[in-house]
């Protein structure tokens, strides 16, 4: 088949890379403009534009799908189906339409669990002991479409969404070309969703990922790991903004918050038991090793995390 490919960061590209590899045709990529990125904030192009732009591939980085000029181009270009990786944009139906196959997405969760932008943080932070990938035909609402397939894999118990995400991806590249070539031989059809289990999966905000020390030490664990890499968990130490690696929880207690080094390692409490810190980023500066950070930073038994 033709194929246009609509995605924008580099979980995207596991997926574009199994295509270049299939029979199918991939003959032009759709991505978000180029944007701010990085500490400089210079203008970059997405991960799935420059490895487009690297291979001669043609890319279109339309502000809307929804603009006529990409309307008419997607028309000219006359693709059998538009596969989908985290594209970033609500496709209008007027595109939808113009495949004669549709829009195949894959998105990295069991549907219909964790419909939305954040399906692997959420997974973490809900405790799932399994998760696993998707592809389904998209249409217009929040990924409601009937499903082609799945695959499924257990969460580690210290995995981090950044970690599981590229499992996922490299995974689910696989049952995207999988789709598309059942979609092309006429072998496979789509099943709709069922109407039990549905969950959302909002992105997490800053202020999502900021530590409540009065949670158990479990709950601690998952918002950490669900936010690392992005959009890193955090807290204050001394009015100042402290970034938080994973952490390991230990069944020693401290009051919530309360912070000392102990046994060669920096143990944080919480509303039950405590957790011992990994890498620690303090405001404007690289990421260290929590026990150089607690020594260069000389605590007191009156320091507490809030």
């Amino acid at each position: 088949m033709r194929l246009v490919f609509a995605g924008t960061p580099a979980a995207a590209l596991p997926s574009l890379d199994a295509i270049a590899a299939s029979d199918h045709e991939l003959v032009a990529v759709v991505t978000r403009p180029d944007a701010p990125a990085g500490r400089g904030r210079g203008v970059r192009r997405s991960p799935v534009g420059e490895w487009a732009d690297a291979r001669g591939i043609p890319v279109v980085t339309p502000r809307r799908p929804s603009e006529p000029e990409f309307l008419d181009w997607l028309h000219d270009i006359a693709p059998d189906c538009c596969p989908v990786v985290a594209y970033g944009a609500l496709v209008p139906p007027a595109a939808l339409d113009v495949p004669a196959h549709g829009w195949v997405n894959l998105h990295f969760s069991v549907l219909p669990a964790w419909r939305g932008a954040a399906p692997v943080q959420h997974a973490i932070l809900n405790g799932d002991e399994v998760t696993g990938a998707s592809t389904f035909e998209l249409e217009a609402g929040l990924d409601t479409g009937p499903v082609y397939g799945v695959v499924t894999t257990e969460v580690g118990v210290r995995e981090t969404s950044g970690e599981l995400m590229a499992r996922l991806a490299s995974s689910g590249a696989g049952l995207l070309v999988a789709t598309l070539d059942g979609i092309a031989t006429g072998e496979i059809r789509p099943v709709p969703q069922p109407a039990e289990g549905v969950s959302l999966a909002p992105k997490l905000t800053v202020d999502d990922a900021r530590i409540d020390w009065s949670h158990p030490a479990l709950r601690v664990d998952r918002l950490v790991r669900a936010c690392t890499p992005a959009p890193g968990a955090w807290t204050t130490l001394r009015d100042r903004r402290v970034k938080l690696g994973p952490v390991v929880p230990l069944d020693a207690h401290r009051a919530p918050g309360e912070i000392a080094v102990e046994d060669g390692r920096v143990v944080a409490g919480t509303g039950g038991g405590s957790v011992a810190l990994g890498t620690v980023q303090p405001e404007g500066r690289a990421a260290m090793d929590a026990i150089a950070w607690a020594r260069g930073l000389r605590l007191t038994t009156t320091d507490r995390l809030i």
